[in-house]
């Protein structure tokens, strides 16, 4: 057979062979129904079970974030001041960090807050200078020296908050190092020296803070500041008040009166304005001759400068005026000449007291001291902390008791009011200095050891106790 033949033959077979193989049977119309049910039954579980974990963790980011922001949460009292003393030998170190990281927090939406029944203290509402206070806890000087995180300090569930100390000009303050902890005793020694980015470069701050706030309203800076926002144009908060501390620079020398009231005067012009309460810190034990002006008649022309100065501040209703006393002037003759100069310039109040230089009876019976801290103890500069409170109970009392013995010296014949600051730790505390004619509790050391957390803890033992 020739080889033309055989692939003819082959190919006939092949042919045939495709011709008798049995075709495949087509699927059924149920098996396909089948089929895309299942796939679409797959297809949703998939997507059920994804939004089952997001939502899960949708919901766990959300109560961590409710937890952690919260001036409540266990760790802000007990974990992060430890972690801040750990981290930072040097406590200037932790303080700067501390106040940078709530700024940020603050920017971000995190930073603590009160929240829930924390919010809720109509029992502690009191009146102060004409505005009805949410509550009389008050946050010291110290904790924010340029202005950068008072809402952040309003937050924390504060009636007042108190900034600066701030000087007319620009400030390097003392050498470092000048703060330093003494922990056995929660308490904390510090020479900063009124270390100041100056009176012009705070207002600025402030000011654009002012502005943010009346964009949002849709107004003016000055309708705010004249009170068409119905909050208090220091603040910006119903129910709080914003202290500005201000003091004069180092270099100015004590003697020359004029200068010393222009450093007062200039501060009062590029401040005010953003304050409801001036406060003149006539006090810090770390400003050479400071001191000094807590005399009648120099302390008398220093404030009526001041006073003269607010009364001339662009807005509808000028801001309080306070001067913040030493607790080292505690002689019968020291407090009447205070008290005397109060009168006569017309100042609104007094904040009692300061830190102080002395170091006498500030370790209580039964602690003892490391080296460390014994070291700490004896440096230059004003002592802070618990060992305090006595002796700011005491010259509440005697101040408050002085100052009702007085004429008012206003032209509304209001009385006088004290603030209350040195040793303040809890509730029970703060309820004996309110007791003992003091209008505001202000806290300071103990939120350095304490938290972010210490005004609610401190508002909290006072509800307490008010309801027994």
């Amino acid at each position: 057979m020739s080889a033309s033949a055989l692939r003819s033959r082959l190919a006939s077979r092949a042919l045939a062979g495709l011709r008798a193989a049995p075709a495949r049977p087509p699927l059924s119309n149920a098996r396909r129904k089948v089929s895309s049910t299942s796939t679409k039954a797959s297809v949703h579980a998939g997507r059920a079970k994804a939004l089952l974990y997001g939502s899960a963790l949708a919901a766990t980011a959300y109560v961590a974030y409710l937890y952690t922001t919260d001036t409540r949460a266990f760790f802000h009292r007990y974990i992060v001041p430890r972690l801040l003393r750990v981290v930072f030998p040097d406590a200037e170190d932790a303080h700067h960090a501390g106040t940078t990281a709530l700024k940020t927090l603050h920017e971000l939406g995190l930073a603590p807050r009160e929240r829930g029944s924390s919010l809720q203290t109509p029992e502690l509402s009191t009146w102060v200078f004409d505005t009805h206070l949410s509550n009389p806890i008050g946050i010291s000087a110290g904790l924010d020296k340029d202005g950068e995180i008072a809402d952040v300090l309003f937050g924390f569930g504060a009636g007042v908050v108190e900034i600066g100390g701030i000087t007319p000009l620009p400030q390097a303050g003392n050498p470092k190092p000048r703060v330093f902890r003494i922990p056995a005793t929660d308490g904390m020694v510090n020479r900063y020296g009124l270390n100041s980015r100056g009176a012009d470069d705070v207002a600025r701050r402030l000011r654009e803070r002012l502005r943010r706030f009346a964009r949002s309203l849709g107004v003016s800076e000055q309708e705010v500041l004249d009170g068409a926002a119905g909050v208090p144009p220091g603040s910006l908060q119903p129910g709080r008040l914003l202290a500005v501390q201000i003091a004069k620079n180092k270099e100015t020398d004590e003697r020359d009166e004029r200068a010393v009231a222009n450093d007062y005067v200039y501060c009062v012009s590029r401040l005010a304005r953003y304050a409801d309460i001036v406060v003149v810190n006539v006090s810090s034990p770390n400003t050479p001759g400071l001191r000094d002006l807590q005399a009648t008649e120099p302390l008398t022309r220093l404030l009526s400068a001041v006073v003269k100065e607010a009364a001339r501040t662009d807005r509808k209703a000028p801001p309080k005026v306070m001067v913040k006393v030493s607790p080292d002037e505690e002689e019968d003759a020291q407090l009447e000449g205070i008290v005397e100069a109060v009168r006569r310039s017309g100042v609104d109040g007094v904040i009692v007291g300061n830190t102080t230089k002395r170091r006498t009876g500030l370790v209580p019976d039964g602690v003892r001291l490391t080296a460390k801290e014994q070291r700490a103890l004896m440096e230059t500069g004003g002592y802070s902390g618990p060992a305090m409170f006595d002796r700011t109970l005491n010259l509440v009392g005697r101040y408050r008791k002085m100052l009702d013995a007085q004429p008012s010296g206003s032209s509304n014949g209001s009385q006088k009011l004290l603030f209350a600051t040195g040793g303040i730790t809890n509730g029970d505390q703060a309820l004996k200095v309110l007791n003992a004619g003091a209008s505001v509790a202000m806290v300071y050391t103990s939120m350095v050891y304490g938290g972010a957390g210490t005004v609610t803890r401190i508002k909290s033992e006072m509800k307490s106790l008010l309801s027994k």
